[in-house]
Protein backbone atom coordinates (compact mmCIF):
# COMPACT_ATOMS: atom_id res chain seq x y z
CA UNK A 1 0.00 0.00 0.00
CA UNK A 2 1.22 3.61 -0.60
CA UNK A 3 2.35 5.92 2.02
CA UNK A 4 5.39 6.89 3.99
CA UNK A 5 7.69 3.65 3.88
CA UNK A 6 11.12 3.24 5.24
CA UNK A 7 11.73 -0.67 4.57
CA UNK A 8 13.93 -3.31 5.90
CA UNK A 9 16.51 -5.58 4.53
CA UNK A 10 16.66 -8.54 7.07
CA UNK A 11 20.20 -9.22 7.61
CA UNK A 12 21.44 -12.38 5.62
CA UNK A 13 18.11 -12.44 3.23
CA UNK A 14 18.46 -9.74 0.65
CA UNK A 15 14.81 -9.39 1.49
CA UNK A 16 13.37 -6.21 1.67
CA UNK A 17 13.73 -2.70 0.27
CA UNK A 18 15.62 0.16 1.76
CA UNK A 19 13.16 3.05 0.79
CA UNK A 20 11.54 6.60 1.98
CA UNK A 21 8.18 6.60 -0.03
CA UNK A 22 6.05 9.81 0.44
CA UNK A 23 2.06 9.75 0.70
CA UNK A 24 1.13 10.51 -3.11
CA UNK A 25 3.63 8.07 -4.56
CA UNK A 26 6.90 10.87 -4.86
CA UNK A 27 9.94 10.56 -2.80
CA UNK A 28 13.08 8.94 -3.60
CA UNK A 29 14.01 4.99 -3.79
CA UNK A 30 17.63 4.13 -3.10
CA UNK A 31 17.16 0.11 -3.75
CA UNK A 32 14.52 -1.95 -5.51
CA UNK A 33 13.61 -5.33 -3.86
CA UNK A 34 15.25 -8.41 -5.36
CA UNK A 35 12.58 -10.91 -5.28
CA UNK A 36 14.55 -14.01 -3.50
CA UNK A 37 14.19 -17.59 -4.31
CA UNK A 38 11.02 -19.20 -2.72
CA UNK A 39 11.41 -21.89 -0.95
CA UNK A 40 8.42 -24.25 1.02
CA UNK A 41 8.78 -23.46 4.41
CA UNK A 42 9.73 -25.43 7.29
CA UNK A 43 6.75 -26.63 9.18
CA UNK A 44 5.39 -24.20 11.41
CA UNK A 45 3.68 -25.33 14.73
CA UNK A 46 -0.13 -24.59 14.72
CA UNK A 47 -1.58 -22.20 17.24
CA UNK A 48 -3.14 -25.03 18.83
CA UNK A 49 0.02 -26.72 19.55
CA UNK A 50 1.74 -23.31 21.37
CA UNK A 51 1.02 -22.72 25.13
CA UNK A 52 1.60 -18.96 25.45
CA UNK A 53 0.69 -15.80 23.50
CA UNK A 54 4.49 -14.85 23.31
CA UNK A 55 4.66 -18.31 21.56
CA UNK A 56 1.41 -17.74 19.60
CA UNK A 57 2.66 -14.73 18.49
CA UNK A 58 6.04 -15.90 17.19
CA UNK A 59 4.32 -18.39 15.26
CA UNK A 60 2.65 -15.90 13.46
CA UNK A 61 5.47 -13.98 13.05
CA UNK A 62 7.78 -16.44 11.80
CA UNK A 63 4.86 -17.68 9.30
CA UNK A 64 5.00 -14.05 7.62
CA UNK A 65 8.55 -13.45 7.43
CA UNK A 66 7.85 -16.62 4.87
CA UNK A 67 6.49 -14.15 3.07
CA UNK A 68 8.69 -11.51 2.37
CA UNK A 69 9.42 -10.90 -1.35
CA UNK A 70 6.30 -12.02 -2.65
CA UNK A 71 5.21 -9.59 -5.14
CA UNK A 72 2.59 -7.45 -4.61
CA UNK A 73 -0.79 -8.44 -6.74
CA UNK A 74 -4.51 -7.04 -5.88
CA UNK A 75 -6.79 -9.66 -4.37
CA UNK A 76 -3.83 -12.43 -4.45
CA UNK A 77 -2.83 -14.58 -1.65
CA UNK A 78 0.01 -17.21 -2.68
CA UNK A 79 3.22 -17.21 -0.91
CA UNK A 80 5.98 -16.66 -3.77
CA UNK A 81 3.68 -15.05 -6.14
CA UNK A 82 1.10 -12.89 -5.50
CA UNK A 83 -0.47 -11.13 -2.53
CA UNK A 84 -2.10 -8.08 -1.52
CA UNK A 85 -2.43 -6.72 2.23
CA UNK A 86 -5.50 -8.78 3.11
CA UNK A 87 -4.12 -11.90 1.17
CA UNK A 88 -0.94 -12.13 3.78
CA UNK A 89 -2.84 -12.10 6.40
CA UNK A 90 -5.16 -14.78 4.70
CA UNK A 91 -2.09 -17.10 4.36
CA UNK A 92 -1.18 -16.54 7.54
CA UNK A 93 -4.19 -17.59 9.02
CA UNK A 94 -4.60 -20.60 6.79
CA UNK A 95 -1.04 -21.65 7.87
CA UNK A 96 -1.40 -21.48 11.47
CA UNK A 97 -5.06 -21.37 12.01
CA UNK A 98 -6.71 -23.41 9.11
CA UNK A 99 -8.91 -23.47 6.60
CA UNK A 100 -10.11 -19.63 5.91
CA UNK A 101 -13.66 -19.50 7.79
CA UNK A 102 -15.18 -16.95 4.83
CA UNK A 103 -14.09 -15.99 1.39
CA UNK A 104 -13.34 -12.29 0.83
CA UNK A 105 -15.92 -10.34 -1.59
CA UNK A 106 -14.61 -8.09 -4.08
CA UNK A 107 -12.65 -5.18 -3.32
CA UNK A 108 -11.18 -1.98 -4.93
CA UNK A 109 -7.22 -1.09 -4.55
CA UNK A 110 -8.24 1.99 -3.65
CA UNK A 111 -6.84 2.81 -0.02
CA UNK A 112 -8.28 6.37 0.54
CA UNK A 113 -11.66 5.02 -1.13
CA UNK A 114 -14.59 7.45 0.84
CA UNK A 115 -17.76 6.34 1.55
CA UNK A 116 -17.29 2.67 1.18
CA UNK A 117 -18.38 0.60 3.94
CA UNK A 118 -16.39 -1.23 6.62
CA UNK A 119 -15.75 -4.12 5.11
CA UNK A 120 -12.20 -5.11 6.38
CA UNK A 121 -13.09 -4.42 10.07
CA UNK A 122 -16.54 -5.95 10.24
CA UNK A 123 -14.39 -8.93 9.15
CA UNK A 124 -11.82 -8.50 11.37
CA UNK A 125 -14.28 -8.17 14.53
CA UNK A 126 -16.27 -11.29 13.21
CA UNK A 127 -13.07 -13.55 13.26
CA UNK A 128 -10.16 -12.12 15.62
CA UNK A 129 -9.93 -11.01 18.99
CA UNK A 130 -10.01 -7.40 19.13
CA UNK A 131 -7.80 -5.65 21.98
CA UNK A 132 -6.48 -2.18 23.05
CA UNK A 133 -4.15 -0.50 20.48
CA UNK A 134 -1.87 0.19 23.50
CA UNK A 135 -1.75 -3.98 24.51
CA UNK A 136 -0.52 -4.45 20.35
CA UNK A 137 2.18 -7.54 21.06
CA UNK A 138 4.02 -9.18 17.75
CA UNK A 139 2.19 -11.10 15.47
CA UNK A 140 -1.10 -9.11 16.30
CA UNK A 141 -2.85 -7.85 12.70
CA UNK A 142 -3.29 -3.87 12.33
CA UNK A 143 -5.76 -2.31 10.43
CA UNK A 144 -5.62 1.04 9.09
CA UNK A 145 -7.50 4.12 7.75
CA UNK A 146 -5.37 6.03 5.43
CA UNK A 147 -7.45 9.41 5.58
CA UNK A 148 -10.43 10.92 7.63
CA UNK A 149 -13.69 9.52 6.33
CA UNK A 150 -12.25 6.46 4.28
CA UNK A 151 -13.29 3.11 5.02
CA UNK A 152 -10.40 0.74 6.88
CA UNK A 153 -8.38 -0.58 3.88
CA UNK A 154 -4.91 -1.90 5.02
CA UNK A 155 -3.90 -4.23 7.27
CA UNK A 156 -0.35 -5.60 8.28
CA UNK A 157 1.05 -8.37 11.29
CA UNK A 158 3.21 -6.39 13.54
CA UNK A 159 6.91 -8.12 13.62
CA UNK A 160 8.60 -6.49 16.50
CA UNK A 161 8.00 -3.96 19.38
CA UNK A 162 12.31 -3.22 20.28
CA UNK A 163 13.98 -0.70 18.98
CA UNK A 164 13.31 2.77 18.16
CA UNK A 165 9.92 2.15 16.37
CA UNK A 166 7.71 -0.94 16.29
CA UNK A 167 7.61 -2.78 12.77
CA UNK A 168 5.77 -4.75 10.95
CA UNK A 169 5.15 -6.79 7.84
CA UNK A 170 2.68 -5.58 4.92
CA UNK A 171 2.35 -5.95 1.06
CA UNK A 172 3.46 -2.74 0.18
CA UNK A 173 1.71 -1.17 -3.30
CA UNK A 174 3.30 -1.75 -6.34
CA UNK A 175 6.31 -3.46 -4.54
CA UNK A 176 5.87 -6.91 -2.60
CA UNK A 177 5.44 -8.03 1.14
CA UNK A 178 8.33 -6.30 3.14
CA UNK A 179 8.64 -5.55 6.69
CA UNK A 180 9.02 -1.87 8.09
CA UNK A 181 9.34 0.33 10.33
CA UNK A 182 6.11 1.48 12.04
CA UNK A 183 7.28 5.09 12.21
CA UNK A 184 4.57 8.30 13.32
CA UNK A 185 2.84 8.28 9.76
CA UNK A 186 1.69 4.99 10.14
CA UNK A 187 0.88 5.10 13.96
CA UNK A 188 -1.37 8.21 13.12
CA UNK A 189 -3.41 5.96 10.79
CA UNK A 190 -4.27 2.70 13.15
CA UNK A 191 -7.18 2.42 14.53
CA UNK A 192 -7.74 -1.32 15.53
CA UNK A 193 -5.35 -4.66 16.74
CA UNK A 194 -6.66 -7.68 16.98
CA UNK A 195 -5.00 -11.17 18.40
CA UNK A 196 -5.81 -14.38 16.74
CA UNK A 197 -8.45 -16.55 17.63
CA UNK A 198 -7.39 -20.26 19.01
CA UNK A 199 -7.05 -22.48 16.65
CA UNK A 200 -9.71 -25.68 16.89
CA UNK A 201 -7.65 -28.65 18.90
CA UNK A 202 -8.27 -32.02 17.38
Amino acid sequence: MRGAERCLSLPGTGRGVEAERRPGGSGRVSQFPTPPVHRRAAPTRSLRDLPSPEGEGEAVVQVARTWLGTPYRHQASERGVGADCLGLVRGVWREVVGTEPEEPPPYSADWAEVGAEETLLRAARRRLVERPVGMMRPGDVLLFRMSEGAAVKHCAILSDVEGPEPRMIHAYWGRAVVESWMGPWWRRRLVAVFGWPAAPRA
